[in-house]
């Protein structure tokens, strides 16, 4: 299948599965509601494909710790820079934004903080806190940076208890030095072993891009990581170049290797997987946690 011509569709034109319409007059009330709260979503930062399908629900995915990060990811179209220094009111400006759009799942992000000595874990702490003070019924996903590895500042986070916690890989190990420069995978799969044993009620989540340059083997080699990390929930998506100033896709691929990249994970016992050609992190994210409750009930009924 991987030689198939049909199954992928190297560099250029943009295949008609992933292009996808975009009303504007579906995003514009929940965008000026974002600007005057002062607030940012990674949905806007990073062009998410998905935008006018999550602002209409409404959902949407909170950026935190400004808009400015201090690495330089290829892939990435969010500022990057010196940040300014953490708004100190933001957690609770985001608890109320998601209190009024009437959310019952909250997801928050971050750019990367590396000049933070916590590197931003103690702003998601708070984050968390507040949202939980003003929605007690919701659900509270955070996808963090890596914060280096360290793992008092990942506790600062885990401490809180999110509902899921999420952290992605991004790309395969071999690509990393190209497109992911400040992280290493080993780095990154830490993280997440660490959020497997502090508690199991903790769901675990991650995912990756597509389409940089990677083999179909260093993809599957990926998903057993994973899953070997103690990953509930995996994301896989294909890349999409933001702008011209990111480095260019190299291959699309088809819609049914998604399906078999799917088929593989569950067979090795990740629980659920969201993989397709316009799948983002936080795509359905909600759906996501509660069927992975679901067979977390069930497991433990029988």
């Amino acid at each position: 299948m991987k030689n198939d011509p049909e199954m992928c569709n190297q560099q250029g034109r943009i295949p008609s599965w992933l292009r996808k319409k975009k009303t504007l007059k579906e995003l514009r009330a929940l965008k000026i509601r974002l600007r005057q709260a002062c607030l940012s979503t990674v949905c806007e930062e990073a062009r998410c494909p998905n935008i006018t399908e999550c602002f209409k629900s409404p959902t949407a995915t909170f950026m935190i710790l400004g808009d400015i990060c201090t690495r330089n990811c290829a892939f990435c179209s969010v500022r990057k820079g010196i940040p300014f220094e953490p708004d100190e009111n933001e957690p609770e400006k985001v608890a109320r934004a998601a209190c009024e759009m009437g959310l019952d799942h909250v997801v928050v992000t971050s750019v990367t903080r590396d000049d933070l000595t916590d590197q931003g874990a103690s702003a998601f702490a708070k984050t968390i806190s507040k949202i939980k003070g003003f929605l007690p019924c919701a659900s509270v996903e955070v996808l963090t940076p890596d914060f280096s590895g360290n793992e008092s500042s990942a506790k600062i986070v885990f401490d809180q208890k999110p509902d899921v916690f999420n952290h992605n890989v991004e790309t395969v190990e071999r690509l990393y030095g190209s497109v992911r420069p400040g992280a290493r995978l080993v780095t990154s799969l830490s993280l997440l072993k660490m959020a497997r044993e502090y508690d199991d009620s903790l769901v675990v989540k991650s995912g990756f891009m597509v389409g940089l340059g990677e083999s179909e083997d260093e993809i599957q080699d990926l998903i057993v990581s994973l899953n070997q990390a103690g990953c509930d929930i995996i994301t896989i998506g294909q890349y999409m170049q933001p702008t011209k100033k990111q480095v260019p896709v190299t291959k699309y691929w088809h819609p049914q290797q998604f399906e078999v990249w799917s088929e593989l994970a569950k067979n090795i016992g990740i629980r659920y997987v969201v993989s397709g050609p316009l799948i983002r992190s936080s795509y359905r994210a909600k759906e996501a946690l509660e069927r992975v409750r679901e067979i977390q009930g069930r497991i433990e009924n029988e």
